[in-house]
């Protein structure tokens, strides 16, 4: 098993388990973690005794989103660019070797890049105090790529709601609309999903995983329609955007401009 920065991957009988494990930042997304993820995927993908993983968080929360200061406000314009437009337009799950099930296993936030990565996988745990959030909007960016993923499995008024105002939702009402496959009292959602990936390991691998493979085009045709239409936008060099992180940074209300 490989040592990981920030996140730690483990194999028990037929179930890797991926824990993002930046606690003390609520496992918020920089540039080491996006890495970390990447690699850590790979390596349950090609773990030939592993055929499920369970993804989830350590500490308060599975994750709230963009490490704002790291990512954005500290970055060159160029570097802001590279990291709006650059590699993760892709998703982590759009591209691997044998198409094994992820289950993510959610609880506390799961925001902006959290929602991001919950979407992509194949199925979602979550426990009933959860909330989910296209929060990109809130910091000027655009939250077309999130948008994509959820709306392929769950195309409602809820989800326009959700990326237009940015404001989170409840794990309850996105249960009510078939996004997450199970709800769970606060702190059993890794022993739920625990039990799916047990039911998951009852059905013949190969088939499991063709079905993996066709739900997964729901999404990726959509991300790459939603990255065609963002990268003409350029919100990465407005004033919204520059307002929005440093807002969040010093903790104040933002003041935007209808310019």
């Amino acid at each position: 098993m490989v040592e990981y920065e920030t996140m730690k991957y483990e194999r028990k009988g037929r179930i890797g388990y991926i824990m993002l494990d930046r606690p003390q930042s609520l496992n918020a997304v920089n540039d080491q973690f996006e890495s970390d993820l990447y690699d850590a995927l790979l390596e349950f993908d090609i773990d030939d005794e592993a055929w499920v993983a369970i993804l989830h968080g350590a500490g308060r929360c599975f994750c709230a989103g963009a490490d704002i200061k790291q990512r954005f406000v500290q970055m060159t314009p160029q570097q802001q660019a590279r990291r709006t437009m650059g590699t993760s337009s892709e998703g982590y799950l759009a591209r691997t070797i044998n198409w094994k099930p992820v289950i993510a296993a959610v609880h506390g936030y799961a925001l902006g890049a959290g929602t991001s990565i919950a979407a992509e996988c194949d199925l979602i745990v979550a426990s009933e105090e959860a909330q989910f959030g296209i929060t990109e909007t809130k910091r000027g960016l655009p939250g077309a790529r999130v948008w994509a993923k959820i709306n392929a499995f769950m195309p409602s008024k809820i989800v326009t709601e959700m990326v237009i105002t940015g404001e989170p939702v409840d794990a309850s009402e996105l249960y009510r609309l078939g996004l997450i496959n199970r709800l769970v009292p606060t702190g059993q959602h890794l022993e739920a999903a625990e039990e799916l990936a047990n039911k998951i390991l009852k059905a013949p691998p190969l088939a499991t995983r063709a079905g993996v493979r066709l739900t997964r085009r729901q999404w990726v045709q959509t991300l790459y329609d939603a990255n065609m239409y963002i990268q003409p936008l350029k919100l990465h060099i407005s004033e919204d955007f520059q307002e929005a992180s440093r807002s969040f940074v010093e903790k104040r209300p933002p003041k935007y401009t209808a310019s």
